[in-house]
């Protein structure tokens, strides 16, 4: 979502670190550059002239221009304004005794039947026991929609004949988490296309027969500034306690993650990052400034990797890599626990100083390539996976026909991995040089 105003930054951040000392007119200039691109990304303007405001206070002071690395000193100030335009890291607050109740609330379109299985998915994952509740009785299809996902997840669902007002049904699902021992109950409820004070009193009324611990506004990160507006709405009417955005994966030029904390002053909780049920990230603000920085996010990478990798499996193939004994089954296997952990291009961004280098990534290396790699592997035998010397010219053609490859392809993949377990052994015999030689 970031990518265009990442892009503009640190190639203002790139002119300022060739000029070595900075003048005054310097950091000017360079923040009337930060100003543009935070506009172009769509962040409120009020938001861009009070950050731009303080950045400069700081920016003309001696901390920069005495700075013995003043470029980095402007990066520094505008990474911590970053964070505190973004505020603090604000948790789920689930106390008091169960069922804790999170009511779901937004626009329709915005994505709150995904993202109520989504959350469900998540708090599963830390020892909660979720209950989905159907209270969308407008929008055809909606019941039908979230009883499908909570399937998929093996998530019980609470729905209603449509005759019941929605206010009923959520009282009625909160009795029954209470009854069953479920201990948290995501409210599902109806949006609109519009605000409208029709849809704003059935939310205050469920609100009131509910108490919930929580009222989170989904919101689409793809309407812009819109979404500040709409959240402003919400808040007044309902007293929201978090948002979540919503198709951050997306295009959205990111002015929305931006303006709607400094607005309306309630934190962003969560970020919907893909289409998978798993694809929901807790938002922590300095990860965030720090990846819209190009400067990575290696704790949110290691997060995922704990997700997509367990221990044992990565004992596993510890040893194998240390004992050259790495397989292009084991290969395949990781490719597909990489996938798991998102698009190959969020990963590398994630690593830092990696942002500017997957631009220059060759072909075979982005997610296109991996899947013509894919491809081929699974177009071999088993034997051939594990001992792809056995694979002569004719079992080249026939892995080429099978994968919709070319043999030249077959062959440099057999090739780079050839070249990988060389690598493999000459750090196990020593003549590696441990990971210098590695990264040779």
């Amino acid at each position: 979502m970031f990518e265009s105003l990442s892009d503009k930054l640190q190639e203002t951040f790139r002119r300022l670190s060739g000029k070595g000392r900075l003048s005054e007119a310097d950091v000017n200039e360079g923040l009337r550059e930060v100003r543009l691109a935070l506009l172009e990304a769509d962040v409120n303007y009020r938001v861009v002239k009070d950050l731009i405001k303080r950045i400069s206070e700081r920016a003309v002071g001696a901390e920069v221009i005495t700075s013995l690395t003043p470029a980095q000193a402007v990066i520094k100030i505008v990474n911590e304004e970053l964070i505190a335009v973004l505020g603090e890291a604000a948790r789920l607050e689930l106390t008091g005794q169960p069922p804790h109740v999170i009511m779901l609330v937004g626009l329709q379109g915005s994505g709150k039947t995904t993202m109520a299985a989504k959350l469900a998915v998540h708090l599963r994952g830390r020892g909660q026991v979720p209950l989905l509740v159907a209270a969308d009785v407008y929008r055809p299809a909606a019941i039908a929609q979230l009883e499908t996902l909570a399937k998929q997840i093996n998530v019980p669902v609470h729905t209603e004949p449509n005759h019941v007002a929605p206010p009923a049904i959520c009282e009625n699902a909160v009795k029954r988490a209470r009854r069953e021992g479920q201990t948290v109950v995501i409210l599902d409820t109806a949006g609109r296309l519009q605000i409208d004070d029709q849809m704003m009193a059935e939310l205050e009324e469920i609100r009131r027969v509910t108490t919930p611990n929580e009222i989170l506004l989904i919101a689409d990160a793809m309407t812009g500034q819109e979404a500040v507006s709409v959240a402003q709405e919400f808040h007044q009417r309902v007293q929201v306690t978090g948002l979540i955005l919503t198709k951050v994966d997306g295009d959205a030029r990111g002015g929305a993650a931006l303006s709607i904390r400094a607005v309306t002053g309630v934190p962003i909780k969560f970020m919907g990052v893909g289409e998978k049920l798993s694809d929901l990230e807790v938002l922590y603000p300095d990860r965030l400034a720090s990846r819209i920085l190009g400067m990575g996010d290696v704790l949110t990478l290691i997060e995922r990797a704990e997700a997509s990798f367990s221990e044992e499996e990565a004992r596993k193939v510890g040893h194998k890599m240390r004992t050259a004994s790495f397989t292009l089954e084991d290969f395949i296997e990781q490719l597909q626990a990489v996938k798991r952990m998102g698009p190959l291009s969020d990963l590398l961004g994630m690593i830092p100083g990696m942002s500017q280098v997957t631009k220059a990534l060759p072909a075979e290396a982005t997610e296109a390539g991996l899947k013509v790699t894919e491809a081929i592997i699974h177009s071999m035998t088993p034997e051939e996976r594990r001992n792809p010397r056995v694979i002569n010219a004719s079992r080249k053609r026939r892995i080429a026909r099978g994968s919709g490859t070319s043999v030249q392809e077959v062959n440099q993949l057999l090739r780079q991995f050839s070249m990988m377990q060389d690598m493999m052994k000459q750090m196990q015999s020593g003549k590696g040089r441990g990971l210098m030689g590695m990264f040779r």
